[in-house]
């Protein structure tokens, strides 16, 4: 047995469910075939749950949940995976969809999909404009009108106006996290928005041949640009805008690892972008603009995927630290998804797509 096995804590991988704020042992222990839990950056997280649904109630044998007694459309519906006395949750959200299955050559099954509380911003779609607010006071004010506090720790300048056409409140609340360089996410009843560069939900590392079974992991220069420009017009000093970000950008970020602009003017060429249709209105507004941008294509310059043994804390937004992977990519990974699955043949696993904007060697 490996170290990294040895000093490992043995317990059941079967998650513990709760339904309406209580457990229901009988769910995870006995009727749970198979689960997963996805998050990602974009979001609102998602559950699916598939149950054996045959079996002795009472003095008779039928239908296990078609007396709605336990599950139902609506009901609060969580996941936690670990030992008794260290569970951590992975998820929190409410029913939205209940699928049946009648297989010929095994017992019936409920599939039960669940989200979080984002399905309520994702069901509500609306037009309408702020005037001299900045995204901070806009995410609060969507947040608010949906029941849930507010956690926002964002930068980003004062708008004289901000329009949301046609749009659900969801997609709305992405572009504008997305336009400031910030994630967005919602734990139970509290929606968080914070600036990437500031976020972090821990730190967890893992070693290639261990507790990482199996990673992919590609540098591509196809999408890096040496700078990104916004173009725009500033309609009080009457002067067009012409803001450009760089490497200075995501410097903070490299960790002494070669960005994939720098790769790319020295193994190709200089690439530029330039934006003329966001319409910005100042010059900070796009300076703004041009670092989110070249921030999000510089952070996608190395992507992975890998398998790792069921990991609770390795969610969205957690540094993981990978080794054995050789001098090009070792090293501090952002995590940009997180999915929690367990069946019965391979047990509680984590896949986890990650990036970071440097290479090694």
């Amino acid at each position: 047995m490996s170290d990294e096995r040895a000093v490992t804590s043995y317990y059941a991988s079967r998650p513990t469910l709760r339904v309406d704020g209580q457990v229901h042992a009988s769910l995870g222990q006995e009727l749970l075939q198979s689960l997963m839990v996805e998050e990602t950056t974009q979001g609102l997280f998602r559950c699916e749950a598939n149950f054996g649904n045959w079996g002795l109630q009472g003095n008779e044998v039928g239908f296990l949940f078609f007396d709605r007694r336990i599950l139902d459309l609506g009901k609060p519906f969580s996941v936690e995976f670990g030992p008794p006395d260290g569970s951590h949750p992975v998820f929190a959200g409410r029913i939205t969809a209940i699928e049946a299955h009648y297989p010929p050559a095994r017992q019936p099954e409920l599939l039960v999909l669940a989200e979080d509380r984002f399905q309520d911003l994702r069901m509500e779609r609306r037009t309408r404009s702020w005037e001299n607010k900045t995204d901070a006071d806009v995410i609060r004010e969507i947040a608010s009108q949906h029941g849930l506090t507010a956690q926002v720790d964002v930068d980003g300048p004062t708008y004289r106006s901000l329009a949301q056409l046609n749009q659900s409140d969801l997609a709305f609340l992405r572009e504008r996290t997305a336009a400031i360089d910030a994630d967005l996410w919602v734990d139970d009843r509290t929606l968080y928005a914070q600036a990437r560069s500031r976020r972090s939900s821990g730190r967890v590392s893992l070693s290639y041949g261990r507790s990482l079974f199996e990673f992919s992991v590609l540098a591509d220069l196809a999408h890096q640009r040496t700078t990104v420009h916004v173009c725009g017009w500033d309609v009080t000093a009457k002067e067009a805008i012409d803001e450009q970000a760089g490497e200075s950008a995501i410097q903070a970020e490299l960790h002494s690892r070669r960005s994939g602009s720098s790769v790319l003017g020295q193994a190709l060429a200089a690439r530029h972008e330039r934006i003329v249709l966001a319409a910005p209105s100042t010059r900070d507004e796009a300076h703004r603009m041009a670092e989110a941008r070249y921030r999000d294509r510089a952070r996608r310059f190395v992507r992975g995927a890998g398998v790792a043994e069921g990991n609770s804390r390795l969610r969205v937004g957690t540094t993981v630290e990978l080794s054995g992977l050789g001098a090009f990519f070792d090293g501090d990974y952002f995590v940009t998804l997180a999915r929690h699955t367990f069946d019965l043949r391979d047990g509680y696993r984590t896949t986890f797509e990650a990036e970071r904007p440097g290479l090694g060697g």
